[in-house]
């Protein structure tokens, strides 16, 4: 039976940049749903893209089938079995065999919404800006933290009390609880964009694209503290 090809958007190979930045490896259900996890499993995220795959497959080296695909303009590709092939449009191809899946590091199940204490939006502008004075300061925290009735993103080093700190406002903090959430700069691997941040007691943030059905959680620090 001859495998129908397709093509795949530049949207959707953008995301799986991002996730090869989350883990090279890649296992796909059939579907148009694509789930990662860190190998650590401090980070996972989970898309729906606008193709549909009706194949299973396994890709252990991520950045490596980008680089294959980058060779190519306007690829299409047939999924086959145990292989991929991706044909340019002036008929060269490159056939690409997938992994055992056993092999691989991904997420079993998915994970349910979890029950919110702290709300608010972040904007791509606010994110770029403190990824920007991480860089700059040298600072490797992100703390989502209460003062009074806002809610304030603080870019600082946690093991260091004299350390110069960037803050800047992001949300309110309607229950005026007493909260410090806080991350590793480096596990904030997500997509460009707008999102709207949930924050549990559980030690976990979820983060929601507001453009694309994109959603990434992401482990707190252990000294994460949360007071109502």
């Amino acid at each position: 039976m001859t495998k129908a090809t397709t093509t795949i958007s530049k949207d959707t190979l953008n995301i799986l940049k991002n996730f090869s930045g989350i883990n090279s490896n890649l296992y796909v259900k059939p579907g148009s749903k694509i789930t990662t996890m860190s190998p650590t499993k401090n980070i996972m995220a989970e898309v729906e893209i606008e193709e549909s795959f009706d194949t299973e497959f396994g890709i252990w080296d991520l950045n490596k089938l980008l680089g294959v695909i980058s060779l190519f303009q306007e690829p299409e590709f047939t999924f086959q079995d145990k292989y991929m092939t991706i044909t340019g449009t002036r008929g060269s191809t490159v056939k690409y065999y997938y992994s055992d899946p056993k092999l691989l590091s991904y997420p079993t199940k998915s994970i349910k919404k979890i029950e919110s204490a702290v709300e608010f939006d972040l904007t791509a502008d606010d994110f770029k800006e403190l990824q920007r004075a991480g860089a700059v300061l040298g600072n490797p925290d992100l703390c989502f933290v209460s003062e009074d009735d806002k809610v304030l993103a603080v870019v600082k080093d946690m093991k260091d009390p004299t350390c110069n700190v960037f803050s800047i406002e992001v949300g309110d903090n309607k229950d005026e609880a007493e909260f410090s959430f806080n991350f590793k700069m480096e596990n904030m691997k997500m997509l460009d964009g707008d999102y709207h941040v949930s924050l549990s007691k559980s030690v976990i943030g979820q983060f929601t694209n507001a453009s694309r059905p994109l959603t990434y959680w992401v482990a707190m620090d252990a000294s994460s503290t949360y007071k109502g």
